[in-house]
């Protein structure tokens, strides 16, 4: 079980969340769209959200800004979520607009609500659970997905809700958070999508 509820941090990791919402749009879509389109896209999103951060914290680290990959204070957290806010600019400005990709598009203007309200707690030494943060974002995007396509997705929706109980599990168990960072990571994670949702569904 401990294994178990440690596997849940690193499977849900919150740099995943925003590529697992990209699949999963372009899996629910009836559009049709240029299956070389959507590669780019996904690799635009996986090299800006995965990839470069991955570097970036191990620049970081190597500068003692940081001291692991878990950001285990609000300090550590400051530089990070400027940088993540930075990308996220870059994707809503270069890879996706309101226009094409109007659901995508606010989904990422979601993650950034969420990751400047991130930054501004970290500025009163309060750190949410960014994992937590992330798994609630990307659950509210999926359900305002299965409304607005008319697509059956309970199997989806039921994963996704584990995986929001799962992570939870993982971080109480590892001390990592406690119950207050939780539940303001959850809601920082899906009150900007639900804000958001007006604008696309």
């Amino acid at each position: 079980m401990d294994r178990f509820l440690r596997l849940g941090a690193y499977v849900l990791h919150p740099l995943l969340m925003p590529l697992f919402g990209v699949l999963l749009y372009y899996y629910i879509t009836p559009r049709f769209i240029e299956p070389e389109l959507i590669r780019a896209k996904i690799a635009a999103i996986t090299i800006l959200t995965v990839l470069i951060p991955l570097i970036l914290f191990f620049l970081l680290k190597s500068l003692n800004v940081v001291s692991s990959i878990h950001l285990p204070n609000a300090a550590e957290r400051k530089v990070p979520l400027m940088i993540q806010a930075v990308l996220l600019v870059l994707i809503i400005k270069v890879v996706y607009n309101p226009y094409d990709s109007a659901e995508l598009y606010f989904f990422f203007v979601g993650i950034l609500f969420s990751a400047i309200t991130a930054f501004l707690l970290t500025l009163l030494d309060f750190k949410v659970s960014l994992h937590q943060m992330g798994i609630a974002g990307a659950t509210m995007f999926l359900l305002g997905l299965s409304v607005h396509f008319k697509v059956n997705m309970l199997f989806w929706i039921a994963i996704f809700l584990f995986g929001n109980g799962w992570v939870a599990s993982s971080r109480l168990h590892t001390k990592s958070h406690d119950q207050r960072e939780l539940i303001f990571g959850f809601f920082v994670g899906l009150l900007p999508q639900v804000i958001v949702l007006n604008l696309w569904l």
